[in-house]
């Protein structure tokens, strides 16, 4: 059983940055890929990035490419994700999880351990 916990969001003005992280918890927890979602409004929860289990393959969406940054501290059994140049786009709640393997995934089926979500708002 694999128990993840984010946090991070917040307001910030277009342009700046933000650095969510998700904590999770289990002997194993490092063994899991580690992937990030989001949900806006009105739209369907969307794929926003993946790291390999232990590190070292990423995936990202391509709205997403060149300004944000997933990464890992497997001491730390926590997943990160650097987000730079937000947009107002980016406003959503953004979610991590775990698929039941140590490969990247994009597709939210492949994923059972969910977050609660941290709010990230984007003023233009």
């Amino acid at each position: 059983q694999l128990q993840l916990v984010a946090s991070g969001g917040g307001l910030v003005q277009a342009g700046g940055s933000l650095r969510p992280s998700c904590a999770a918890s289990g002997r194993t927890a490092s063994h899991y890929a580690m992937g990030w979602f989001r949900q806006s409004p009105g739209k369907e929860r969307e794929f926003v990035a993946a790291i390999r289990g232990g590190g070292g393959h990423r995936l990202y969406a391509d709205s997403v490419k060149g300004r944000f940054t997933i990464s890992r501290d497997n001491a730390k059994n926590t997943v990160y994700l650097q987000m730079n140049s937000l947009k107002s786009e980016d406003t959503a709640v953004y979610y991590c999880a775990a698929p039941t393997t140590s490969l990247t995934q994009t597709r939210e089926s492949e994923y059972r351990y969910w977050g609660q979500g941290t709010q990230v708002t984007v003023s233009s």
